[in-house]
């Protein structure tokens, strides 16, 4: 049943790289995890409608997709120890200028697009690198269980940051909370630029546009990738909304503010009972059982019809759970498949292929939901989920392809 048997927890800790790696990534994403919370009601006490917020949080998603694919080319050709200390660097200053504006009242929802965009793009650059830094910084023999630990330390920061972000803001506001990411974001970039790793080198006289088309080969020869990326698009597409625009209005203005944090910290928990469940079990067929799990993530738009905060909790659970599952097998199939000189810029196919819909749907949701009523949008949210879910088993590929034996 399992790939082999478990190595002590602790082995993937023994190496310099991958502690600074897991630091850099898990204290980023204690901030990453304490903004979107903060941003979401910053631009509903700015006066924003539902149209508004989720028009912010767009642009953000948009700027993301479009530099991705330029991330991954960047990623296989540079540094991405440099890539991702860059970006890290760059962040904390633009967020430190979203806390500056919100904190001293000079915040308009303009504004916050704007440096939204920014942070869009300077996290876009580095995304494909820090995807594929892990194979770098551990030997082959401890990759999966290095990648499962990584998402388990990256996801119980998330899970801290949540649950203080609703805290946060309650008690002394949004902008200070977004001032907490600014200073993780510069403790990751610290950790990112100590790192020492050798990556292979680029291609010597090939063109970003020919590494491009090579990383969209590379993803178009193996079936599982694709299929799998559509499914996501239709995710993101459907539940971005969900939890970016609806969730907050539905669950923070209607229990209350921390409800909604204690809700996206439940989805937290869910994750790091996956990555827990990760770290002892490597299925062969790990995508086709990741894929298993992964239909429990429309539990969470469902739970949110609900007035009941400990039936929101558990579909935020069981949400988190199962798209962790997933994550892990995913990154693994693809870190065991995807030759290293391609596989920054396979990341970036993925990435931007997953959430190329994202904006459309965070810009329609608002609309959308205010005219069919936001319980009606949740369940239909639910529902497209499923049946994107469903749809991959249809494919051998996706339900034959193993994983190596590694540890």
């Amino acid at each position: 049943m399992t790939v082999a048997d478990a190595a002590p927890t602790a082995v993937p800790l023994r190496h310099r790289n991958f502690r600074l790696l897991v630091t850099g990534a898990a204290v980023s994403a204690l901030g990453n995890a304490i903004t979107p919370v903060a941003l979401a009601f910053a631009v509903l006490d700015l006066g924003g409608s539902a149209s508004e917020l989720g028009l912010v949080v767009a642009a953000f998603a948009l700027a993301e997709v479009l530099t991705t694919l330029l991330g991954g080319v960047l990623g296989d050709r540079m540094s991405r120890r440099l890539m991702m200390s860059g970006s890290a660097a760059g962040s904390a200053v633009v967020q430190a200028v979203v806390a500056g504006s919100l904190v001293l009242d000079l915040a308009t929802i303009p504004l916050l697009t704007v440096l939204g965009v920014l942070t869009g793009c300077l996290s876009a650059l580095s995304q494909p690198s820090a995807s594929a830094m892990t194979r770098l910084t551990v030997p082959g023999d401890v990759l999966a269980r290095a990648i499962a630990l990584r998402s388990l330390l990256q996801t119980t920061a998330s899970m801290v940051g949540f649950a203080v972000g609703g805290l946060l803001v309650a008690a002394i506001g949004s902008g200070w909370a977004i001032g907490v990411d600014a200073v993780t974001f510069a403790v990751a970039a610290v950790c990112f630029a100590a790192l020492r790793v050798e990556q292979a080198p680029a291609v010597a006289g090939s063109t970003m546009l020919r590494d491009l088309r090579e990383g969209f080969a590379e993803v178009r020869t193996r079936p599982w990738l694709w299929i799998c990326i559509l499914m996501a698009l239709v995710y993101h597409l459907m539940f971005g909304g969900a939890q970016g625009v609806v969730g907050p209005i539905v669950v923070g203005e209607g229990i209350g503010r921390q409800a909604w944090g204690f809700a996206l910290g439940a989805m937290m928990v869910g994750f790091m009972a996956g990555g827990l469940l990760c770290l002892r079990w490597h299925p062969r067929r790990g995508l086709f059982y990741g894929s298993l799990f992964l239909c429990l993530t429309p539990l969470f738009p469902l739970a949110m019809v609900s007035d009941q905060l400990w039936i929101i909790l558990v579909g935020a659970f069981l949400h988190g759970f199962g798209l962790q599952v997933f994550d892990v097998q995913w990154n693994a199939s693809i870190q065991e498949q995807v030759p290293d000189d391609k596989l920054s810029r396979v990341y970036s196919v993925d990435i931007a292929g997953s959430f190329v819909a994202r904006p459309l749907g965070l810009a329609l949701t608002g609309p959308l939901a205010q005219a069919v009523g936001f319980d009606r949008w949740l369940c239909i949210v639910a529902g497209v989920m499923l049946v994107a879910e469903i749809a991959p088993f249809l494919s051998r590929d996706v339900r034959r392809l193993e994983r190596l034996a590694t540890g």
